[in-house]
């Protein structure tokens, strides 16, 4: 064979890598507008309201029978959707390593997720049921979609580029984040000048974010393409939720490196996650602020996620992925910790705190994806993504947990915030004993240069 001909199979490849890795980058831009539309800015504050419209006098309301404060409910309602999560991931992610078939599995969960957001539009009176069961299934396809995306990066990029794929992916999310929301804000602030009450504004923006998620989720399903599982791992017959799960934990077992790291960051991303999906129930009942000016300020935070992903991105490679992530999680912390004091009524500190937590979410996410995927034996991406996913996109459950269960026992959402700091000093302290080059030499990966 010329050289020539050498040649150009390499640039041909390198090509058809540049056009997937486009295509991935579609399916951040398509669902991320959940994260932060639904999860992040309107879900939580309406549905509070909306169950404290159900509650009874003494303000608590009773799913099941079981009595639980109306400010509670959407904390527990994240936490809830986890179970279903735990159940459905790993099935999702074995499947898709043992068939090489991740394209239809994508679609389906994608398509489902879009559809539940959809269907918040029905959201209204006292249906806090009717949303938690929408959450529930919304964050439950969101999880399982992110799965077998997260699953493409090893596949897509090789190892020297994968930190600034995955950071190039976050920065497409949260740009997508910042355009929606900015329609969101028009819509909201200006809902009678559009003959819309400001619940049908809410109720719009809730499922407007499904629309887009199903829209833009065509881009990956065209461009992405999938890989014949290898022969010589034709992967364990599928198994029920949480033997699956056990199967995957055991598995992992035998990569105690990988496992460790896993372990940091399901700990110190649940406290991220919690802070995203709880920031605006804070701000609302908490500091008393408006629902535009929770609109504006993260609206601030997607602008500056992008900014903050892409620069974190660049630290990463002159620095390490693992010191600008352990950077990151001291910034978190003291972020946090400021948000304790801030003071009622006071937008402008908000505004601020939310400059902060902006300028490390996009990085600190990304470059944990892209470390992670060094980590991962070949051929069992899909599988070792689900564990992953656990504490991803909204998919935290014990800091919610927390959250709701603080907030339960004091009546105070300044000491529920607080309680998060946990999360970020005990991840700080545990990925930092992780040897990184010698979990990706066990894995059997090549070690990048910085990592």
């Amino acid at each position: 064979m010329s050289t020539d001909t050498v040649r150009a199979g390499a640039a041909d490849e390198a090509a058809e890598r540049r056009r997937e890795q486009r295509g991935w980058y579609f399916y951040d831009w398509a669902c991320s507008v959940y994260s932060t539309s639904v999860l992040t800015v309107f879900l939580g504050p309406y549905l509070t309201a909306v169950a404290k419209h159900a509650a009874d006098a003494d303000g608590f309301v009773h799913p099941l029978g079981i009595p639980v404060r109306a400010g509670s409910f959407f904390a527990y309602a994240v936490s809830a959707s986890v179970i279903l999560s735990i159940v459905v991931m790993p099935m999702a992610g074995a499947a898709a390593d043992r068939t090489g078939r991740k394209k239809p599995l994508l679609a389906a969960a994608a398509y489902l997720g879009a559809a539940a957001t959809t269907g918040m539009f029905f959201l209204d009176g006292d249906r806090y049921l009717l949303g938690g069961l929408l959450l529930i299934v919304a964050n439950a396809s969101l999880a399982v979609s992110m799965v077998l995306y997260n699953s493409y990066l090893p596949q897509i990029a090789p190892p020297e580029e994968r930190d600034a794929v995955s950071s190039r992916g976050w920065a497409f999310g949260y740009a997508a984040g910042s355009v929606v929301l900015v329609a969101n804000l028009v819509l909201f602030t200006a809902h009678d000048s559009f003959g819309v009450s400001e619940s049908t504004a809410v109720r719009i923006c809730l499922s407007s974010a499904g629309v887009w998620w199903g829209a833009f989720t065509l881009v990956p399903l065209k461009r992405l393409r999938d890989r014949r599982a290898p022969s010589d791992s034709p992967g364990r017959p599928s198994a029920h939720g949480w033997r699956q799960l056990a199967a995957t934990v055991r598995d992992m077992r035998r990569q105690p490196l990988t496992l460790s790291f896993l372990l940091a960051y399901l700990i110190y991303n649940d406290g991220i996650q919690t802070v995203i999906s709880q920031a605006s129930v804070y701000g609302s009942e908490e500091l008393g602020l408006s629902q535009s000016t929770l609109i504006t300020a993260v609206l601030l935070v997607q602008v500056l996620a992008v900014a903050g992903a892409l620069g974190m991105g660049r630290l990463a490679r002159a620095y390490g992925a693992k010191r600008t992530i352990l950077g990151s999680l001291v910034a978190w912390t003291l972020t946090l910790a400021a948000g304790y004091f801030l003071p009622a009524g006071a937008p402008v500190w908000f505004f601020v705190l939310a400059s902060g937590i902006g300028l490390v979410l996009g990085g600190s996410q990304a470059l944990s994806r892209s470390l992670f995927s060094h980590l991962v034996p070949s051929g069992k991406e899909a599988e070792y993504f689900s564990a992953y996913e656990m504490s991803d996109r909204g998919m935290s459950w014990l800091g919610p947990l927390l959250f709701g269960l603080t907030y339960q026992l004091t009546g105070s959402y300044r000491d529920a915030i607080v309680s998060l700091v946990a999360f970020f000093v005990i991840g700080f302290v545990l990925l930092a004993r992780v040897p990184v080059r010698q979990a990706v030499r066990d894995a059997g990966n090549p070690v990048p240069e910085r990592i």
